[in-house]
């Protein structure tokens, strides 16, 4: 597997583009905004996207989902149905922080805690991970050891959970649950931010370090 991170709109987001090197089939992690940029990172790595895969129903994570997927001709898999009422209100959330972006979608396909998303050879596995959403999941790719979290985990930080349907509680018990037991090891891409790794925030991030 390769990924590369393309920040988008002024919330920087990481949106990734991930690809199966065997295939050279893709897949758009969290399209915040920025279309014309991320067809570029497309074009410029010669890969052929056949899904968008999301982890939760925020503005700068799903704004540009929709139009993208018309655009390319690919299915939306995820999040969790828990998000439904996120993406409902996607214009009105990108009114509110004036993105140019959002328009309300129902996925191809709404994922659950064991389900498993293709791409290419690539198989990701899905875990459910509420706290910052109610319908959070993040993707796992168990050879490459590589974790797409979403706005779960950071570096240095955890998700905001002040936002509807948001529980501090529910999201350290999702990181502890969930992310833990992957193993140390793991590299994750967070929603915003740079890479870490797992052992490096079970350890080092105030919010959660043991020990």
């Amino acid at each position: 597997m390769k990924a590369i991170i393309i920040p988008v709109t002024a919330f920087h987001q990481n949106c990734s583009l991930l690809w199966c090197t065997e295939t050279q089939k893709a897949a758009i992690v969290d399209p915040g905004g920025e279309i014309d940029r991320i067809n570029a990172a497309i074009a410029d790595h010669g890969v052929e996207v056949e899904k968008i895969i999301l982890t939760h129903g925020h503005i700068d994570h799903a704004g540009a989902a929709a139009d993208l997927s018309d655009l390319l001709a690919v299915p939306i898999e995820g999040p969790h149905i828990e998000d439904k009422f996120w993406l409902e209100q996607l214009a009105e959330q990108g009114a509110r922080f004036g993105i140019d972006a959002g328009r309300p979608f129902t996925p191809s396909r709404w994922l659950e805690q064991g389900d498993s998303v293709t791409v290419g050879n690539l198989t990701f596995e899905v875990r459910l991970c509420p706290g910052h959403t109610p319908g959070h999941i993040i993707f796992f790719e168990p050879i490459s050891r590589i974790a797409f979290v979403g706005d779960v985990l950071f570096q240095g930080s955890i998700g905001r959970t002040d936002l509807p349907g948001g529980d501090h509680n529910t999201l350290l018990a999702s990181i502890r649950n969930q992310l833990w037991p992957l193993g140390d090891d793991v590299t994750f891409v967070p929603g915003h931010g740079p890479t870490s790794t797992l052992g490096h925030e079970r350890t080092t991030n105030p919010f959660l370090r043991e020990g």
